[in-house]
């Protein structure tokens, strides 16, 4: 049976074409001028699933390195602090030295202990500094300074440990027991750091022989070991800012490689849409032509 093809069938079918035409068209438009390829979810369902995912990634990519960021931040300045803490108590040991020596007398040894009794609040000075209006010494409680200066050492912060997350379930404690380190000072006989340079200052002005050989002896060894305490503490400084370190420089990677894919899925191809583009158009130009010409206007057209 032979299908007859009316003019209103051939005019439907050619306004239908033109209509596709003229929507592909549109939407290479919109993604030119928009510069993305997906403007709506339904223009690519899976497509704007992925880059939910990848925007998603970035954000947590984004939130990892500001805290890495932050951490290194942290790690500096304790690194810088436990400097000059050393600096401070390596001055001290050369006093020590120097007290030792019988050649020194009484005065001489006064006018050392006052030296070293300086250093120590110095000690303490360093160890209340502060990162962001944060004290890095004083555990979880930062609003706390860890020491107050004069004649008492007693450590006021707690052993709480400040942790930063670097990446998906993986943390890093940034900060520094200092207690384990300066101790609390004489009255606690902790033979921690502050203890020790309260016992050379005190042997310094005892005069005796006992003091002397004390200075010469057990103060000398005691102040090695805690040295010896203060430079391993630094090297874990030293390996935790590598690790901070490796873990920006791992995460900016990574945001790279995400922010790769999600211009590939999301971001138009500039020239293969432009090209895109000039073909609908031409495409379109003809079948308007063929249009009209194909559909001309009949005597019930003029009637009408």
């Amino acid at each position: 049976m032979t299908m007859r093809i009316t003019e209103g069938m051939t005019r439907r079918t050619v306004l239908q074409d033109l209509g596709r035409t003229k929507a592909r068209l549109t939407q290479i438009q919109r993604e030119i001028s928009s510069g993305h390829r997906i403007t709506r979810p339904a223009d690519d369902p899976f497509g704007t699933g992925r880059t939910l995912q990848l925007t998603g990634e970035l954000e947590g990519f984004k939130q990892y390195k500001s805290n890495v960021d932050d951490g290194i931040g942290w790690v500096t300045a304790t690194e810088t602090a436990l400097s000059r803490i050393t600096d401070s108590v390596q001055r001290a040991r050369e006093l020590l030295v120097q007290g030792g020596n019988d050649s020194n007398g009484q005065v001489a040894r006064e006018g050392i202990a006052a030296e070293i009794e300086a250093l120590t609040e110095s000690v303490k000075q360093e160890a209340n500094v502060t990162y962001d209006d944060r004290y890095i010494f004083s555990g979880t409680a930062t609003e706390t300074p860890p020491y107050e200066l004069g004649p008492g050492d007693g450590y006021a912060g707690d052993e709480g440990t400040i942790q930063r997350v670097i990446g998906k379930g993986v943390s890093l404690g940034v900060n520094v027991d200092i207690q384990a380190i300066l101790g609390n000072g004489a009255a606690a006989k902790d033979n921690k750091l502050l203890d020790v340079l309260r016992d050379v200052a005190a042997d310094l002005r005892g005069g005796t022989t006992a003091n002397a050989e004390a200075l010469r002896g057990t103060d000398l060894e005691r102040l090695d070991a805690n040295i010896d305490e203060l430079t391993r503490v630094r090297a874990v400084v030293g390996a935790n800012t590598n690790r901070l370190e490796t873990a920006g420089t791992r995460l900016e990677q990574l945001q790279e490689a995400s922010l790769n894919q999600l211009s590939r899925v999301y971001d138009v191809d500039m020239p293969e849409a432009l090209v895109n583009y000039s073909s609908e158009q031409t495409a379109y130009e003809t079948a308007l032509r063929a249009g009209a010409k194909l559909i001309q206007p009949s005597l019930m057209d003029f009637l009408r």
